[in-house]
């Protein structure tokens, strides 16, 4: 499967230099084994599109990006490939998600680390307003909170109903008063 995948892929890449593009009938189904390979944790078959020249931030109909499905699936070797081989971990899906929240809140300690590590800001927001240092505050992952302190997160820092990380890691948890 790999090899005819790595010839698929580079035949791919010389029918899209010469002419505008390949089908895309074509590019769903690339992308559909992308992210597959991602969710899965199937390295080899990673490594044959980051050898082909695949675009890594390559974005499903939600926004993720293959990181951010290794990250939340637990595929922790997967997410070590794509990072080394440049794919964004900065990248929000269309909830403003990263790779690193969808860690924390599956409690994928050893990937949050190593993204954590990444260059991103520590406050990067979700479209609630949330921050990692908020999941990590909710999910009662403390360590990881500390890091991300130490990283120069804002724990008090509050989305849109007023929550914060510091408030969350103590129980204190707002939420939307029903009228």
């Amino acid at each position: 499967m790999r090899i005819f995948l790595g010839l698929f892929l580079a035949a791919l890449s010389i029918s899209v230099h010469a002419e505008s593009g390949a089908p895309s009938s074509v590019k769903v189904q690339l992308q559909d084994y992308y992210f597959d390979a991602a969710r899965r944790g199937d390295v080899p078959t990673l490594d044959t599109f980051i050898e082909a020249g695949y675009s890594l931030d390559t974005r499903d109909s939600k926004g993720y990006t293959a990181l951010i499905l290794a990250a939340y699936h637990g595929q922790g070797e997967a997410v070590e490939h794509l990072l080394g081989a440049g794919a964004d971990a900065c990248a929000q899906d269309h909830r403003g998600n990263t790779a690193l929240m969808g860690a924390i809140f599956k409690g994928e300690m050893q990937i949050a680390r190593r993204l954590l590590a990444a260059d991103c800001s520590p406050d990067q927001r979700n479209g609630a307003g949330q921050t990692a240092a908020m999941y990590a505050g909710l999910f009662k992952r403390l360590e990881l909170l500390d890091a991300l302190a130490a990283k120069g997160a804002d724990l008090n820092a509050e989305d849109s109903l007023g929550n914060s990380a510091a408030r969350l890691a103590t129980g204190q948890i707002r939420t939307v008063v029903p009228r």
